[in-house]
Protein backbone atom coordinates (compact mmCIF):
# COMPACT_ATOMS: atom_id res chain seq x y z
CA UNK A 1 0.00 0.00 0.00
CA UNK A 2 1.16 3.46 -0.83
CA UNK A 3 2.55 5.36 2.37
CA UNK A 4 0.45 8.47 1.50
CA UNK A 5 -2.61 6.47 1.52
CA UNK A 6 -1.43 4.60 5.01
CA UNK A 7 -1.12 8.27 6.37
CA UNK A 8 -4.46 9.59 5.38
CA UNK A 9 -6.12 6.20 6.54
CA UNK A 10 -4.15 6.64 9.61
CA UNK A 11 -5.46 10.54 9.94
CA UNK A 12 -8.75 9.87 8.69
CA UNK A 13 -9.13 7.01 11.27
CA UNK A 14 -7.59 8.94 14.23
CA UNK A 15 -9.43 11.64 13.43
CA UNK A 16 -12.58 10.01 14.51
CA UNK A 17 -11.61 7.87 17.02
CA UNK A 18 -9.90 11.20 19.35
CA UNK A 19 -13.17 13.20 18.54
CA UNK A 20 -14.98 10.63 20.92
CA UNK A 21 -12.93 10.62 23.51
CA UNK A 22 -11.97 14.58 23.69
CA UNK A 23 -13.14 17.26 20.53
CA UNK A 24 -11.75 19.89 21.97
CA UNK A 25 -8.42 18.35 22.36
CA UNK A 26 -8.64 16.81 18.68
CA UNK A 27 -9.14 20.17 17.77
CA UNK A 28 -6.89 22.07 19.21
CA UNK A 29 -4.02 19.46 18.58
CA UNK A 30 -4.65 19.24 14.80
CA UNK A 31 -5.07 22.56 14.50
CA UNK A 32 -1.85 23.72 16.20
CA UNK A 33 0.66 21.30 14.71
CA UNK A 34 -0.68 22.53 11.44
CA UNK A 35 -0.47 26.33 12.24
CA UNK A 36 2.79 25.30 13.19
CA UNK A 37 4.08 23.91 10.15
CA UNK A 38 4.49 20.44 12.26
CA UNK A 39 2.28 19.00 9.72
CA UNK A 40 -0.17 19.69 6.52
CA UNK A 41 -3.92 19.21 7.00
CA UNK A 42 -6.10 18.36 4.17
CA UNK A 43 -8.16 20.68 2.66
CA UNK A 44 -10.90 19.85 4.59
CA UNK A 45 -9.33 20.33 8.17
CA UNK A 46 -7.25 23.60 7.13
CA UNK A 47 -10.28 25.73 8.94
CA UNK A 48 -9.00 23.84 12.47
CA UNK A 49 -6.20 26.10 12.05
CA UNK A 50 -8.15 29.59 11.62
CA UNK A 51 -7.55 31.85 14.99
CA UNK A 52 -11.18 31.69 15.60
CA UNK A 53 -12.04 27.88 15.58
CA UNK A 54 -8.56 27.58 17.98
CA UNK A 55 -9.71 30.36 20.33
CA UNK A 56 -12.96 28.36 20.44
CA UNK A 57 -12.20 25.02 21.13
CA UNK A 58 -8.86 26.16 23.80
CA UNK A 59 -12.05 27.98 25.35
CA UNK A 60 -14.50 24.53 25.22
CA UNK A 61 -11.33 22.93 26.34
CA UNK A 62 -11.05 24.79 29.55
CA UNK A 63 -14.81 23.71 29.97
CA UNK A 64 -13.78 20.71 29.61
CA UNK A 65 -10.81 20.41 31.45
CA UNK A 66 -12.10 21.15 34.86
CA UNK A 67 -15.53 19.13 34.17
CA UNK A 68 -14.00 16.11 33.00
CA UNK A 69 -12.31 15.88 36.20
CA UNK A 70 -15.38 16.74 38.59
CA UNK A 71 -16.75 12.94 39.82
CA UNK A 72 -20.65 13.29 38.51
CA UNK A 73 -20.55 16.31 36.90
CA UNK A 74 -18.27 14.53 33.75
CA UNK A 75 -21.24 12.05 33.30
CA UNK A 76 -23.11 14.77 32.66
CA UNK A 77 -20.95 16.18 30.70
CA UNK A 78 -20.55 13.30 28.49
CA UNK A 79 -24.19 12.52 28.39
CA UNK A 80 -24.06 16.42 26.76
CA UNK A 81 -21.87 15.71 24.22
CA UNK A 82 -23.49 12.09 22.88
CA UNK A 83 -24.90 14.50 20.22
CA UNK A 84 -21.84 16.36 19.68
CA UNK A 85 -18.42 14.23 19.68
CA UNK A 86 -20.16 11.51 17.02
CA UNK A 87 -21.34 13.78 14.23
CA UNK A 88 -18.24 16.03 15.12
CA UNK A 89 -16.09 12.95 14.68
CA UNK A 90 -18.03 11.80 11.35
CA UNK A 91 -16.87 15.37 10.17
CA UNK A 92 -13.41 14.97 11.72
CA UNK A 93 -13.24 12.03 9.30
CA UNK A 94 -14.33 12.80 6.33
CA UNK A 95 -12.70 16.18 6.17
CA UNK A 96 -9.17 14.72 6.77
CA UNK A 97 -10.42 11.79 3.46
CA UNK A 98 -9.90 14.55 1.54
CA UNK A 99 -6.72 13.04 1.31
CA UNK A 100 -7.28 10.34 -0.63
CA UNK A 101 -8.38 12.57 -3.74
CA UNK A 102 -11.10 10.16 -4.90
CA UNK A 103 -14.93 10.63 -5.60
CA UNK A 104 -17.85 11.84 -2.79
CA UNK A 105 -18.26 8.41 -1.63
CA UNK A 106 -14.86 8.12 0.19
CA UNK A 107 -15.81 10.77 1.61
CA UNK A 108 -19.00 9.96 2.81
CA UNK A 109 -17.56 6.15 3.92
CA UNK A 110 -15.23 7.39 5.97
CA UNK A 111 -17.65 9.87 7.67
CA UNK A 112 -19.48 6.69 8.34
CA UNK A 113 -16.16 4.83 9.78
CA UNK A 114 -15.13 7.99 11.44
CA UNK A 115 -18.32 8.21 13.24
CA UNK A 116 -18.64 4.82 14.17
CA UNK A 117 -14.90 4.93 16.34
CA UNK A 118 -16.10 8.62 17.59
CA UNK A 119 -19.08 6.52 18.83
CA UNK A 120 -16.49 3.69 20.14
CA UNK A 121 -14.74 5.56 21.93
CA UNK A 122 -17.01 8.28 23.48
CA UNK A 123 -19.32 5.02 24.68
CA UNK A 124 -16.26 2.89 26.37
CA UNK A 125 -15.19 6.63 27.93
CA UNK A 126 -18.54 7.55 29.18
CA UNK A 127 -19.25 3.44 30.26
CA UNK A 128 -15.94 3.43 32.60
CA UNK A 129 -16.19 6.99 33.88
CA UNK A 130 -20.04 6.09 35.27
CA UNK A 131 -18.58 3.08 36.99
CA UNK A 132 -15.42 4.86 38.45
CA UNK A 133 -17.90 7.70 40.00
CA UNK A 134 -19.00 4.72 42.49
CA UNK A 135 -15.89 5.60 43.84
CA UNK A 136 -15.96 7.95 46.53
CA UNK A 137 -12.54 9.04 45.95
CA UNK A 138 -11.91 11.57 43.05
CA UNK A 139 -8.03 10.57 41.93
CA UNK A 140 -9.39 7.83 39.54
CA UNK A 141 -11.10 10.39 38.15
CA UNK A 142 -8.22 12.83 37.45
CA UNK A 143 -5.84 9.99 36.91
CA UNK A 144 -8.91 8.60 34.08
CA UNK A 145 -9.30 12.09 32.57
CA UNK A 146 -5.24 13.10 32.40
CA UNK A 147 -4.88 9.76 30.64
CA UNK A 148 -7.45 10.06 28.12
CA UNK A 149 -6.13 13.87 26.99
CA UNK A 150 -2.60 12.37 26.78
CA UNK A 151 -4.00 9.53 24.42
CA UNK A 152 -5.75 11.55 22.04
CA UNK A 153 -2.78 14.00 22.04
CA UNK A 154 -0.18 11.15 21.91
CA UNK A 155 -2.56 8.95 19.32
CA UNK A 156 -3.06 12.01 16.84
CA UNK A 157 1.02 12.22 17.05
CA UNK A 158 1.46 8.82 16.33
CA UNK A 159 -0.95 9.35 13.60
CA UNK A 160 0.74 12.09 11.70
CA UNK A 161 4.36 10.68 12.40
CA UNK A 162 4.23 6.69 12.72
CA UNK A 163 0.94 5.93 10.88
CA UNK A 164 1.56 2.04 10.48
CA UNK A 165 2.04 1.97 14.25
CA UNK A 166 -1.03 4.16 14.72
CA UNK A 167 -3.10 1.59 12.58
CA UNK A 168 -2.13 -1.49 15.01
CA UNK A 169 -2.66 -0.02 18.18
CA UNK A 170 -6.06 1.40 16.68
CA UNK A 171 -7.07 -2.65 15.64
CA UNK A 172 -5.89 -3.33 19.29
CA UNK A 173 -7.90 -0.58 20.60
CA UNK A 174 -11.29 -1.64 19.01
CA UNK A 175 -10.34 -5.26 20.22
CA UNK A 176 -10.55 -4.09 23.67
CA UNK A 177 -13.25 -1.81 23.21
CA UNK A 178 -15.35 -4.87 21.71
CA UNK A 179 -14.26 -6.32 24.31
CA UNK A 180 -15.08 -4.07 27.27
CA UNK A 181 -18.45 -2.10 26.33
CA UNK A 182 -20.93 -5.15 27.06
CA UNK A 183 -19.20 -5.43 30.43
CA UNK A 184 -18.86 -1.65 31.16
CA UNK A 185 -22.76 -1.15 29.75
CA UNK A 186 -23.88 -4.00 32.13
CA UNK A 187 -21.99 -2.55 35.01
CA UNK A 188 -23.25 0.91 34.45
CA UNK A 189 -27.07 -0.08 33.85
CA UNK A 190 -26.49 -1.89 37.97
CA UNK A 191 -25.30 1.31 39.09
CA UNK A 192 -27.99 3.47 37.69
CA UNK A 193 -30.90 0.99 39.02
CA UNK A 194 -29.41 1.03 42.15
CA UNK A 195 -29.12 4.50 42.27
CA UNK A 196 -32.60 4.88 41.40
CA UNK A 197 -33.37 2.75 43.71
CA UNK A 198 -31.34 3.60 46.46
CA UNK A 199 -33.27 7.26 45.95
CA UNK A 200 -36.29 6.11 45.35
CA UNK A 201 -36.17 4.51 49.23
CA UNK A 202 -35.08 7.73 50.25
CA UNK A 203 -37.78 9.58 48.93
CA UNK A 204 -40.14 6.97 50.63
CA UNK A 205 -38.50 7.83 53.92
CA UNK A 206 -38.63 11.37 53.74
CA UNK A 207 -42.45 10.83 53.25
CA UNK A 208 -43.19 8.89 55.92
CA UNK A 209 -40.82 11.51 58.15
CA UNK A 210 -37.54 9.13 58.87
CA UNK A 211 -34.61 10.62 58.52
CA UNK A 212 -32.16 8.81 56.36
CA UNK A 213 -28.25 9.80 57.75
CA UNK A 214 -26.14 8.84 54.66
CA UNK A 215 -23.76 11.37 53.28
CA UNK A 216 -22.60 11.43 49.89
CA UNK A 217 -19.27 9.77 50.40
CA UNK A 218 -21.82 6.83 51.77
CA UNK A 219 -23.68 6.77 49.06
CA UNK A 220 -21.06 6.54 46.74
CA UNK A 221 -19.19 3.84 49.12
CA UNK A 222 -22.34 1.33 48.87
CA UNK A 223 -22.79 2.12 44.80
CA UNK A 224 -19.46 0.62 44.54
CA UNK A 225 -19.50 -2.17 46.63
CA UNK A 226 -22.66 -3.40 45.08
CA UNK A 227 -20.93 -2.81 41.59
CA UNK A 228 -17.96 -4.47 42.57
CA UNK A 229 -19.82 -7.41 44.05
CA UNK A 230 -22.82 -7.81 41.68
CA UNK A 231 -21.33 -6.45 37.98
CA UNK A 232 -24.51 -7.33 36.25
Amino acid sequence: MDHAVIETLALTLGAGWASGLNLYATILTLGLMNAAGYVGLPEGLQLLSDPLVLAAAGFMYFIEFFADKTPGVDSGWDGLHTFIRIPAGALMAAGAAGGFEMNEAVQFASALVGGALAAGSHLTKAGSRIMINTSPEPVSNWTASFAEDIAVIGGLWAALAHPEVFLVLLVLFILLMVWLLPKLWRGARSVLRRLGSLFGKRDENASTGERVGKSRRDVLAELYRDAKNNPD
